[in-house]
């Protein structure tokens, strides 16, 4: 008899899930959690010293190195002694140093007085020279930094391998987290803190010192908006900045700063926003002029020299000047937007604040730090007044105290004698016995006593400030007034407010583009000259993709991408190159920046937005409706639409209608209703969700649309209904035979 199989499963143990889910969860919380924290806490996000640990680092090397007075020594020298604090390599501490530079221009108030090339921060290719061939020494700003740190003003920790101490943050005496611009990336978070004015900054600190209720209205009064240290022009907006004051999150939009010199046909482009590189600008430059956009420009070329930066631009004689630039901020980075992300650690865990919170942390700090270092010199006077009172002491019998030095036999018991002859205590025995000779003299002593007087009144006044909130707020509303005096400067970043600028003109289009535009399901888009299709009407797709829209074109006519998260994208045909039927062409949602996922829906073609003219949209559900196509027009330069379409059932297609026509709607079990697109309600709202066309049963759904069903040979006949919600009709079989078509 063959023998009998054994079952494979009665072989193997019995295999649990949970504790693999366990294993799982443990690893991820004992390996992962620890590293991202790690990346937050001590590398991406700045606490509220407004330096991260690398830069703290580094800045304290330098301290301690001497550099806030002594001469330059070569950057190598600074970028290995802070190895001994950071662990983390020569160039990562090289190109953290670079960023704190006056050469690099990256701060509004450079840390480091610096001597080489160091780059730029408006360029990506201008690198900076090696640390052997750089020097550097800190500023005089720098001092602001430091201001009590040899006071116990801040906690001193240990450092990597426990032979040093570093201090846990620096004892800023001004806001330096709103100062000095900032941005790291995290695991899972990021930040992104733009600069404000010094001198602002000051005033608006010390308003929230004296009235700590101050809103942020009056904050916007006295500290508008942010300082960039490239200067350029802020696009006003109070409303926006009052959102990012409140919640710390937000754009700024930025334009270049131009001049004309029209006697040479040339725009100069002095200052860029913060937030682009002169190489991101040259780039857009080079693609717009070969493209044929820019028709205007002959010429340009970088011409940054030892003066600063300069972009020059050659322009054709007898162009507009006002309007070509109007299109350069349209078109290039010389127009960009700062995002702000205010994320902070506070007390070692990452928070996203406002300007307000953010200012009263740092007034919550800055009194903790003032209070330890008056508490130091608190300290020092008592020490100092304690041993004056024994010196003191002694002025009632100097010669008393001669005798017991000069007849005590062994060193080790004069301090004993002199504590019992007097009765003082140790200490003040031992500074007694210190004294020099010379010193032994009642016009001495006599000085010394005098000073015991300031002392107590010294240390009283420092006990009352010490013990008074009022009082420490008040010491530091006179350093912020003396630090603005020094070192405030002139507003780099000017403000143009949105309200005053003018809305630029309507840009004109080559319209000698002839030719078709053509999108396929996958969402290719391609725009072909009717030359090129002669002969060559086979389209290049990838597998199981097809053509589903095709019209005529011409460049100034503008498309409305729909997509299927029920956002629309605007673009003009201009705005894509021409290319072949064998080619894919254009995936649209790298294009045009779609969401992660996101994918095309529909296009339709607007040459101009005409009354009568509506986008039709049906949904899975069986619904429909129409939307007026001037729902969509924007009088400012929008690409992107939110909220285009009801979001409340997926679309099926979304369909131009410019004037009624029939459309076919399929279900997934088959059945067909055609009506005309004239039945179907008219809603003036983007959002709306539309009326019942098609009557469904549970499970059922629409599965597609076709427009114009008897022009693509279908029975419409058989299908159509002059009344909604209607029911479906089995579909024929030539019918299911037809290509169907889901957009048009």
């Amino acid at each position: 008899m063959p023998r009998k199989r054994k079952n494979v499963k009665e072989e193997l143990p019995e295999i649990e899930a949970e504790p693999r889910v366990q294993l799982i969860t443990d690893v991820i919380e004992k390996n992962f959690m620890p590293y991202a924290m790690s990346v937050i806490i001590s590398r991406a996000i700045p606490e509220i010293d407004g330096f991260k640990p690398s830069q703290r680092k580094l800045l304290y090397t330098m301290y301690k190195m001497g550099l806030l007075t002594g001469p330059r020594t070569k950057s190598a020298n600074i970028v290995g002694s802070t190895m001994k604090l950071n662990p983390h390599g020569d160039a990562s501490i090289y190109e953290t140093m670079v960023r704190l530079t006056r050469a690099n221009e990256t701060l509004l108030h450079p840390f480091i007085d610096s001597k080489g090339s160091f780059g730029k921060q408006y360029s990506r290719d201008m690198a900076y020279a090696a640390p052997r061939y750089t020097e550097a020494k800190l500023d005089k700003f720098a001092a602001e930094l430091f201001r009590g740190i040899d006071k116990d003003a801040v906690d001193m920790i240990d450092n990597y391998d426990n032979t040093m101490k570093e201090p846990s943050l620096l004892p800023t005496t001004f806001p330096n987290i709103l100062v000095s611009p900032n941005n790291g990336i995290a695991v899972s978070m990021a930040t992104s803190i733009c600069s404000f004015n010094l001198g602002e900054i000051c005033d608006a600190t010390i308003q929230l010192l004296r009235n700590p209720d101050t809103g942020v209205d009056a904050i916007l009064d006295v500290m508008p908006a942010p300082d960039f240290p490239g200067g350029a022009y802020i696009i006003y907006n109070r409303d926006r900045m009052r959102e990012i004051y409140e919640t710390g999150k937000g754009s700024i939009k930025m334009r270049a700063k131009c001049s004309f010199d029209q006697a040479n046909n040339i725009i100069e482009i002095l200052e860029i926003p913060y937030s682009t590189q002169i190489e991101a600008i040259l780039g857009k430059l080079t693609d717009l002029v070969k493209e044929g956009k820019l028709k205007e420009i002959t010429n340009f070329r970088d011409e940054i020299d030892i003066n600063g930066f300069k972009l020059a631009i050659d322009v054709k004689r007898g162009t507009d000047y006002d309007k070509l630039l109007a299109k350069l901020y349209r078109t290039t980075p010389l127009e960009s937007n700062f995002a702000c992300n205010f994320n902070v650690l506070i007390d070692g865990a990452p928070v996203q604040l406002g300007v307000i919170p953010i200012l009263q942390e740092w007034i919550k700090f800055r009194v903790g730090c003032l209070r330890r270092e008056l508490t130091f010199d608190l300290q020092k006077k008592k020490d100092k007044l304690h041993l004056l009172l024994g010196l003191g002491k002694i002025l009632l019998d100097i010669d008393k105290a001669i005798k017991i030095v000069r007849e005590t036999k062994l060193e080790k018991d004069v301090v004993p004698n002199l504590m019992a002859g007097f009765g003082i205590d140790e200490i003040q025995a031992e500074f007694i016995a210190e004294i020099k000779l010379r010193y032994l003299n009642r016009e001495y002593i006599l000085n010394r006593i005098q000073e015991i007087e300031d002392l107590q009144k010294e240390i009283a006044d420092l006990e009352a400030t010490v013990s008074s909130e009022r009082r420490l707020k008040s010491v530091i509303v006179s350093q912020l007034k003396e630090i603005k005096s020094k070192y405030a400067k002139p507003r780099k970043s000017m403000l143009i407010h949105e309200n005053d600028i003018d809305e630029p003109e309507e840009e004109e289009y080559d319209n000698s583009f002839a030719g078709k535009i053509f999108l396929t399901r996958e969402g290719y888009f391609k725009k072909i000259l009717h030359i090129s299709l002669k002969g060559n009407d086979e389209h290049k797709h990838k597998d199981g993709d097809e053509v589903v829209y095709e019209d005529e074109a011409q460049n100034s006519d503008e498309l409305i991408f729909f997509s299927d998260r029920a956002q629309a994208y605007k673009a003009h045909v201009a705005d894509f190159s021409t290319c072949k039927a064998s080619e894919l062409g254009d995936y649209i949602p790298t294009k045009l920046g779609f969401d992660e996922g996101e994918k095309v829906l529909s296009v339709i073609r607007v040459p101009e937005y005409r009354a009568g003219e509506n986008v039709v949209f049906i949904f899975r559900n069986g619904k429909g409706v129409r939307v007026p196509v001037s729902s969509y027009e924007t009088k400012t330069n929008r690409k992107k639409l939110t909220n285009a379409y009801s979001s409340a059932s997926p679309a099926v297609a979304a369909i131009h209608e410019k004037e009624p026509f029939d459309l076919m709607m399929v279900s997934n079990i088959g059945k067909a209703l055609v009506i005309s697109s004239s039945l179907i309600p008219e809603k003036t709202t983007r959002s709306a969700n539309g009326v019942t066309l098609y009557t469904l049963r549970k499970k059922q759904e629409i599965d597609y649309v076709v427009a114009d069903p008897a022009s693509k040979g279908h029975n419409v006949k058989k299908y159509r209904k002059t009344k909604i919600p209607a029911v479906g009709t089995q579909l024929e079989e030539l019918d299911i035979e037809t290509q169907q078509i889901t957009m048009i």
